[in-house]
């Protein structure tokens, strides 16, 4: 599959687009992953910890393998504290409590593991370079990887992390628009697993947010977008994850969110509603990009985007009487329900 051009093909630094990824799965332990990994794409295999592996120096920079729970792995706090005085009794007892620690976390570790995914987060690749990450979903697949649909306890995902073509509000905002426009389209497209929809990793965003957001006098300067986006999404636990990017744009905003350690700042929008759909042949990154490119296409339509907004703002002005029976009338119109 060819990965479809973008309306904006360069970034806002003039540089090609490029988009991260990041898959969850089960049945095949961190170890195995990185060497497989290796296997596709060269690089040199270096032990991080016992269940957090990088696959450094391919053609695109380093992957990471491992097990996607933080307490597998060790704590940075606790290994770069170092004794509380010089003396040789202090040094000791912390060199023994840096040990107890790590030990205690690779058990933690050997015992999740089966229990936990495993994820690759990639390196950022060239958006028009994803078919030629894709030859590692068929790699996993045939080394025993599971995907979403292989249990009803798999609520895996696909993430991506799209950079940004712009840095500027008003584009941001049209993206967000076009995104919140497209949302119920792209669940019903991927067709959201079961365990996913219960689960809030991506969860959707609130008809009043999308109403506030969707009004035609929105226009936002970087402090409002943030207050708002707080004001209506108090965690990350949404289906297109703006805190990397508002924490990239405006790190000194002072929320505790802007701090968390597993918000890492960049300029890119965070994906996450795919499912990790390992057992369809032919699936990968590109089938993902390419339903991403559909919103970012529409954001740069503004006068589609203007229709489509008011439509929306109309629709949900009306009763949900109203709006039930507009929606049973489509259901017949498409055949879904037989008179």
């Amino acid at each position: 599959m060819t990965p479809q051009s973008p309306p904006e093909a360069l970034n806002f630094e003039g540089e090609p687009r490029r988009v991260g990824v990041e898959i969850e799965f089960a049945g095949l332990p961190p170890w195995e992953t990185a060497e497989l990994v290796r296997g596709c794409f060269g690089g040199t295999l270096h032990e991080l910890s016992p269940h957090r592996l990088r696959v450094a120096g391919t053609r695109w920079g380093d992957f990471l393998v491992e097990l996607d729970t933080q307490y597998a792995h060790p704590d940075d706090k606790v290994l770069n504290d170092g004794p509380r005085t010089n003396s040789a009794r202090e040094r000791e007892r912390h060199q023994r409590r840096v040990e107890f620690h790590s030990k205690t976390r690779e058990l933690i570790g050997d015992v999740v593991t089966g229990l936990v995914p495993t994820e690759i987060v990639c390196p950022p690749v060239p958006w028009h370079e994803l078919g030629e990450l894709d030859v590692l979903f068929p790699a996993l697949r045939a080394h025993g990887a599971k995907g979403t649909d292989a249990s009803l306890l798999y609520g895996f995902g696909l993430h991506l992390n799209p950079e940004v073509a712009s840095l500027e509000i008003p584009a941001i905002v049209d993206l967000l628009r076009a995104y919140l426009l497209s949302a119920q389209h792209l669940r019903e497209e991927i067709d959201i697993d079961i365990t996913r929809e219960v689960l809030p990793h991506a969860n959707p965003f609130p008809r009043e947010y999308a109403l506030k957001v969707l009004d035609a006098d929105y226009a936002p300067d970087l402090d409002g977008l943030i207050a708002d986006y707080l004001e209506f999404n108090p965690n990350r636990n949404r289906e297109l994850d703006l805190y990397p990017l508002l924490a990239y744009l405006h790190p000194d905003y002072p929320h505790e969110l802007f701090t968390d350690k597993l918000i890492k700042p960049r300029p890119t929008f965070h994906y996450r509603l795919p499912n990790a759909q390992l057992s369809r042949p032919g699936w990968g990154a590109v089938t993902e990009w390419n339903r991403w490119v559909v919103v970012e296409r529409l954001a740069a339509d503004r006068k589609a985007l203007a229709q489509r907004a008011g439509r929306y703002r109309r629709h949900h002005a009306r009763s949900p009487l109203l709006r039930w029976l507009e929606r049973l009338q489509l259901w017949f119109r498409k055949g879904r329900v037989k008179p």
